[in-house]
């Protein structure tokens, strides 16, 4: 865990952890705490640590540079959906086909970055 809070819980692997954790401050401004926590290993995953926080907060958000079918956000939806059915939102690549061009165009073509995990997260909350 790198940052608690009880509004939301943000599980973030790779390098969209600085993206969450800059959307971690982004939220703060507007009233909202969040917790951040770095998923490294997807699988097996820390299904106590996801369903612990998932009753903390009642809210969850998955950030992933990866596509959100098979990945982070798949793997937080199986175990939420078998133990505590939370409000989630997945902050990743849609199941859409590949283009190409620069990682910092890709990255923010498809919102992978604070700004998209803080639109994601007050849509989540009604915010």
């Amino acid at each position: 865990m790198l940052a608690d809070g009880k509004d939301v819980a943000i599980f973030a692997t790779g390098i969209m952890i600085a993206a969450a954790l800059e959307a971690r401050e982004l939220l703060k401004a507007d009233g909202i705490d969040a917790a951040v926590i770095d998923i490294h290993t997807v699988k097996p995953i820390d299904r106590e640590l996801v369903t612990a926080y998932a009753a903390k907060t009642g809210a969850v958000v998955t950030a992933e540079e990866h596509t959100i079918v098979g990945g982070l956000g798949s793997a937080v939806a199986e175990v939420l959906a078998e133990t505590v059915p939370t409000k989630m939102a997945r902050v990743g690549i849609e199941d859409v086909f590949g283009t190409s061009a620069s990682a910092e165009v890709l990255l923010e073509h498809f919102g992978l970055n604070a700004q998209g995990i803080v639109a994601k997260t007050k849509a989540l909350l009604g915010r």
